[in-house]
């Protein structure tokens, strides 16, 4: 029987804060772990594919709370495996890096047509179910972010899952490439709970220009902007649990207290949100969510999500040095410039919002590499 994580706040340990060294920061993070257990929020998120994210899940919560008190989910990255015996080998190294016997949740990462075929080749989905019998696994779903046709598949294809992660935020629900409504009313057709990754598009939602803001603030000054995007995704039914990957202190005490005193929204803040949507759909940004998947595969190692930062910001609150600097600060140390792109398309491959980089990247040379 599937039990829902009592955790409708789950903590997203891909944007972990780092120090100076460029390390993450197991201090910072240790007292963000702490925080959350405190407060009663249970659900942790790693990944295979998350840098360091599953040896300081080790470190900051497995190594000190007793295993009862918290649930961890993991995922297996198909684009990684190249024969079946790659299976159980990540699965084995992401439970040794963790440090546990068994994740509550276990997912197949990042579904899509790219994708799916290899993870039907390899049999992941049959693999996951034999590591629930033998009880290294509670339950088993899949993270999306393909097209709704093929979720219609997945879900026809393996019933036997219990959950499905999605995309949901207020920007991308009626969008017609990432279909977070489509999405979203399919997994409650086939009555599966659903897990909500972005809901805040990796920062994007949690930052606005002044005018923007103001639309908020003009309601309620004493809510956060991000907090909007939070209660959003919590007023629809079917939800589970909503991720959030949070990179310093302040995001984990602003979600934190969105979650202990949580009020869904009511229909004037529905109608504001409506009209916040149609003022952002004005501003030209590039809507990457800095999930940093596409960095690895760069052969000019641009850091590509970073530069897109400076882009946007530059587009949206007008030139200023600042974004100049940050650009400059990282196409240096061997990280090429946004112009030392060679359209080699691997980028493009692995970006779970399917965005143009190589012309979004002729876009930013154009402004900063003059």
């Amino acid at each position: 029987m599937f039990v829902l994580s009592n955790s409708k706040l789950g903590f997203g340990l891909m944007r972990l804060p780092k120090d100076e060294s460029g390390n993450i920061d197991l201090q910072t993070v240790s007292k963000m772990v702490d925080k959350f257990i405190d407060s009663g929020f249970t659900y942790f998120d790693t990944a295979y594919i998350y840098e360091g994210s599953e040896e300081i899940t080790r470190k900051a919560l497995v190594n000190r709370y007793d295993r009862n008190l918290f649930t961890l989910a993991n995922k297996l990255p198909g684009w990684l495996l190249n024969k079946q015996e790659d299976v159980e080998r990540i699965f084995n190294e992401s439970l040794e890096r963790c440090g546990v016997d068994y994740f509550d949740y276990y997912l197949i990462h990042s579904v899509e047509e790219s994708n799916y075929d290899i993870y039907q080749k390899y049999n992941c989905f049959e693999f996951v179910t034999e590591m629930k019998k033998q009880g290294k696994v509670k339950h088993m779903g899949f993270s999306f972010h393909g097209s709704s046709n093929l979720l219609k598949r997945v879900l026809k294809d393996h019933p036997e899952v219990e959950f499905v992660q999605l995309q949901i935020n207020y920007l991308d629900w009626e969008d017609g490439l990432i279909e977070s409504r489509t999405n979203y009313e399919i997994a409650r057709e086939h009555n599966k709970p659903i897990i909500v990754m972005e809901p805040v598009k990796g920062g994007t939602l949690a930052s606005f220009p002044k005018e923007v803001e103001k639309m908020f603030k003009d309601y309620n000054p004493d809510k956060s902007i991000a907090s909007w995007a939070l209660r959003y995704v919590a007023s629809l039914d079917g939800i589970m649990t909503i991720l959030s990957g949070m990179s310093n202190e302040e995001q984990i005490d602003d979600n934190i207290n969105t979650f202990k005193n949580l009020v869904l929204l009511n229909n004037e803040e529905k109608e504001i949100i409506e009209k916040v949507k149609y003022e952002l759909n004005a501003y030209p940004i590039i809507n990457c969510t800095s999930c940093r998947y596409c960095i690895d595969g760069c052969p000019k190692s641009i850091l590509i999500p970073d530069l897109f930062k400076a882009y946007n910001g530059e587009l949206t609150y007008g030139k200023s040095p600042i974004y100049k600097d940050y650009y400059d600060e990282h196409v240096k140390d061997g990280h090429g410039k946004a112009s030392d792109c060679i359209e080699c398309g691997t980028c493009q491959d692995v970006c779970p919002q399917h965005l143009s980089i190589i012309e979004y990247l002729k876009d930013v040379s154009k402004v900063f590499d003059k």
